[in-house]
């Protein structure tokens, strides 16, 4: 048995992979698809819901 304290480094942790970045293509696309399907909500809700609706 010792007395000495052994200081141990603690294991390092590997840094995260970086993520795959989506092309600019595919990022363009996404985001126009977005913008349209906001544009179909909102003519959706306002045809049903909104405020000229007529009640069935």
């Amino acid at each position: 048995m010792s007395n000495v304290i052994k200081f141990e480094r603690p294991p390092e942790n590997k840094p995260p992979k970086p993520k795959k970045a989506l092309s600019l293509t595919a990022r363009r696309i996404l985001i126009w698809a977005g913008i349209a399907a906001a544009f179909l909500l909102a003519w959706g809700y306002f045809t049903f819901f909104g405020a000229g609706a007529t009640p069935a």
